[in-house]
């Protein structure tokens, strides 16, 4: 659903982020489905709440601090952001949810929007759903993961901030979250860069598993 008053994509400058294992563009960012890139490459998501660190782990993946903004206010996000992976795939950054001061009349039209886009988009091929390491899941997680799971794509789950909690505790989180959700789950730091090899590996091998299937 587009947001009103808003245009279906901005007009951000495209700029190129090279690192030595990827090449990231920022495509655009747009409010309504039926503007989405037409070249038919496949996506992958990033989705969590407000203040869960999707920016930051993207440029942290990219080995940039510029490339996806990081706000100080959560839930400004209201758009699906796309960036473009080595000219292969792109990975889609989504609104972040949750955040109670925003009004009801937007968290229902992001909504909309996040929901119409994971049950819809052809061209989605698989979820990394972020989760803050201290924090419980919500609904709204759970909700995402079953929008996928009707769907049979993948879903990897990302322990965000586990710079903020000691080995033990990561480890008893992790079991924690595998046993509810019944999923892999990557422990995740944009401090120390654990799991940046990692993400960065499952995001590759799915979208060449995709291919080699094409």
């Amino acid at each position: 659903m587009k947001k009103a008053g808003s245009p279906s994509r901005s007009k951000k400058k495209s700029k190129i982020i090279k690192t030595r294992r990827t090449e990231c563009e920022f495509v655009g960012s747009f409010f309504d489905l039926k503007a989405l890139p037409k070249d038919r490459l496949p996506h992958i998501a990033i989705a969590g709440r407000s203040n869960v660190g999707k920016s930051s782990l993207l440029n942290k993946l990219v080995g940039s601090k510029k490339m996806a903004k990081v706000s100080s206010t959560p839930g400004k996000t209201r758009s699906l952001n796309f960036f473009k992976m080595n000219q292969k795939f792109y990975i889609v950054d989504l609104p972040g949810y949750g955040y109670a001061k925003v009004s009801k009349k937007i968290q229902k039209d992001w909504g909309k929007l996040l929901e119409n886009y994971l049950t819809d988009s052809a061209m989605l091929i698989g979820l990394v759903l972020l989760l803050d390491c201290r924090r419980d899941p919500t609904e709204q997680d759970r909700q995402l993961t079953g929008w996928l799971a009707a769907r049979g794509l993948p879903v990897l789950i990302v322990m965000t901030k586990t710079d903020k909690l000691n080995k033990d505790k990561i480890n008893k989180k992790s079991r924690q979250l595998q046993a509810e959700f019944g999923l892999e789950v990557m422990p995740f730091s944009i401090v120390s860069g654990i799991g940046k090899k990692e993400l960065l590996n499952s995001t590759f091998s799915l979208v060449s598993e995709y291919l080699k299937s094409k």
